[in-house]
């Protein structure tokens, strides 16, 4: 059963999808694959990923779909690996601000570097670059590439300033660059 709201748009309950069962095998590995790409400890991935899924079973007969399924379990877990990163780490998001290390800038070289690095060995070498970047920055990087959220976005759900978003993706494409630079030397 479909409803509109005002601005035209369909929405429909989560209940009226079809079996829970379902729904919980075709995307449970993807949320746990999105939460990993924050938490990175299995354990704690699927804790996560068993809290979203007892929540919809939960409330099921409240949960209205506006977009797709997927778009709603994607929000649903980076928004509750937000919360555990933000309930069990205390970060201090103020220290962002803070120039904690100096990363040289390789942004000045040459094209050939990407050239010689091909497709998967590149991902390879982003994602454990990635991996090492320090754990805010790294939790803003994620959301600013993998999960499109605009600067602005980002600064809301961090409730921290979009200066400070935008030092730490400067600071993490610095690092790339390097990870990148670094790898041309030894190949």
């Amino acid at each position: 059963m479909s409803t509109t709201d005002q601005s035209g748009k369909s929405s429909t309950l989560l209940s009226q999808m079809g079996p829970f069962e379902h729904l919980f095998k075709q995307h449970y590995a993807f949320v746990c694959n999105i939460v990993f790409k924050y938490v990175g400890d299995q354990s704690k991935v699927e804790d996560i990923a068993q809290e979203i899924f007892t929540e919809l079973w939960l409330k099921r007969d409240q949960i209205l779909i506006h977009t797709s399924v997927q778009a709603y379990l994607r929000r649903m877990a980076v928004t509750r690996t937000l919360n555990y990163l933000r309930d069990t780490k205390k970060h201090n998001w103020d220290e962002l601000d803070q120039v904690t290390e100096s990363v040289p800038d390789h942004s000045s070289q040459q094209p050939e570097v990407l050239q010689k690095i091909e497709g998967e060995e590149l991902k390879k070498i982003l994602d454990e670059a990635i991996s090492k970047l320090p754990e805010k920055c790294r939790i803003i990087f994620l959301m600013s590439r993998y999960d499109e959220l605009t600067y602005s976005e980002i600064s809301g759900e961090l409730n921290i300033s979009v200066k400070t978003v935008e030092n730490q993706i400067g600071k993490a494409l610095k690092y790339l660059r390097t990870a990148l630079t670094l790898s041309r030397g030894k190949g």
